[in-house]
């Protein structure tokens, strides 16, 4: 999936690489590669004051998490040492070109069985992390998994969730007001005949598809595509839609040529502020939640501090930090209000309860229905 950080935000500090502690062979090192202005810089001090040894800690930002994703598989590719000691012959000054080492990695939910089935991260020891208990259920479930990397009670946990957000609609509040139209509530309204030609969709077949399930009562889950008005209804809205785009789909809704995109809200946090004519809902019928997530390359010693960095992230007081610097929810119970959010913000990270339970994240289908979204999405697309 090609979330991203669209921009930064003004309340988060951006870590191009943070230091602390001092130097020394013997020192203790955690080395965090994590997704571009996921975590506060001084959440990442109030850590390090509150160790009990001197510690170097190295904080290394990447801007996409596919980026995070390749550098988990870069971690596990093994250098060929002929082709090295031949370009050290003609270039005797050259550096061995080694991924750096990393402890944590943030990574996707959507990523997580794709981690697990070639083999990039291990499972995490839910003993170490004392918070575990204090994480709501449904975070416990998505992170357990089987070898497969498919959701499974009886599997290991693979990962922990440190904040999390949804898809959401956003629209032109003006043109909507200028026109006579009421505003969208749900995936329904998507189908208006006002809006031919005036939506932007993200590029990605199980977004698309899932809120058409999602409107005929279906779960963004399904395994079987075979559904009576399924493919109509995508027929329909793809007449409404100008463009199919993971990326770029807010800027035309700034400019005016789109008055309605489906997008991921850490994308839209970044600008509703600055563009009051911009205004957001989460569909009633429910939609689809990712979440960012810790993991452990493959090979790394599960050392003590990285236990300790997790834990430090899922304590209330904390979470709460990340949630609010980051305009992002927490998979931790924190007490939240909405006078602590911008009024802009509010519709977008105070989840109802009800809109919630009857959200999804997006979990690993068997690679033939896999096959048969991608099919089907390509085939409306024309």
């Amino acid at each position: 999936m090609e979330r991203r950080s669209f921009l930064l935000g003004i309340g988060t500090v951006a870590l191009s690489q943070l230091l602390v502690g001092c130097g020394g062979n013997k020192q203790v090192t955690l080395n965090v590669q994590l997704l571009k202005g996921s975590i506060p810089g001084q959440v990442v001090n109030q850590f390090s004051k509150g160790l009990q040894q001197k510690v170097q800690l190295k904080f290394a930002p990447v801007e996409k998490l596919q980026d995070l994703f390749q550098k988990l598989q870069s971690l596990q590719k093994k250098p060929n040492t002929n082709d090295e000691q031949g370009w050290r012959r003609v270039l005797p000054f050259a550096q061995s070109q080694k991924a750096t080492k990393a402890d944590l990695v943030t990574l996707g939910d959507y990523w997580i069985d794709l981690g697990i089935e070639k083999k990039l991260i291990q499972p995490l020891e839910v003993a170490k992390i004392k918070q575990w208990s204090a994480l709501p259920k449904q975070w416990q479930e998505l992170v357990t998994r089987n070898d497969q990397g498919l959701v499974d009670p009886k599997g290991k946990v693979w990962a922990v969730p440190y904040r999390w957000g949804s898809t959401v609609i956003i629209y032109r509040r003006d043109k909507f007001q200028e026109s006579g139209l009421e505003p969208p509530t749900d995936w329904s309204d998507l189908w208006r005949n006002e809006l031919q030609g005036r939506i932007s969709l993200l590029n990605q077949p199980r977004e698309v598809i899932g809120l058409v399930l999602k409107k005929l009562g279906k779960s963004y889950n399904t395994n079987n595509l075979d559904i009576p008005n399924l493919e109509k209804e995508l027929r329909l809205l793809n007449q409404n839609v100008k463009f199919y785009d993971s990326t770029r789909y807010l800027e035309p809704l700034i400019t005016g040529d789109t008055w309605l995109a489906v997008g991921w809200s850490s994308d839209v946090v970044q600008l509703i502020g600055r563009y009051p004519r911009l205004a957001t809902v989460i569909p009633q019928s429910g939609t689809a939640l990712w979440a960012d997530v810790w993991v452990n390359p493959l090979g790394q010693d599960s050392q003590a501090l990285l236990y300790e960095w997790i834990d430090f992230c899922l304590n209330p007081g904390i979470a709460k930090q990340i949630s609010l610097l980051t305009k992002t929810n927490s998979p931790i119970p924190t007490n939240i209000t909405a006078s602590d959010f911008q009024e802009s913000l509010r519709s977008l990270l105070l989840v109802n309860s009800e809109v919630l339970e009857k959200s999804e994240f997006l979990l690993p289908l068997p690679q033939s229905v896999a096959d048969q979204y991608e099919s089907l999405f390509a085939k409306i697309k024309g």
